[in-house]
């Protein structure tokens, strides 16, 4: 991942965390994984990057990052964020 990449990334989640609701082009949301689930989108030097996230009140929880290779969102992603997010809620008093 290009510093470019790695800087509109963190521009992005920082806006998050400032109460910005951001939209297409930059994120869009992924209900098949869940409820305030979403994924920021950017494009790097020859790769397309995807974050995906869930917004809760007092958190930006990171489900995963990986290079976007098709046009769908690999099921093998989809599940190991749906699985993250069960041992996270799992984790909470």
């Amino acid at each position: 991942m290009s510093r470019e990449a790695r800087r509109e990334i963190g521009f992005l989640l920082r806006e998050l965390q400032d109460g910005v609701r951001l939209a297409m082009p930059q994120s869009r949301p992924m209900p098949v994984i869940g409820a305030r689930c979403h994924e920021l989108r950017v494009n790097d030097v020859n790769k397309t990057w995807r974050v995906v996230y869930r917004l809760d009140a007092d958190a930006i929880l990171i489900l995963e990052v990986f290079e976007k290779k098709t046009n769908q969102t690999p099921p093998a992603v989809i599940a190991a964020c749906r699985q993250r997010l069960q041992r996270y809620e799992e984790a909470q008093p």
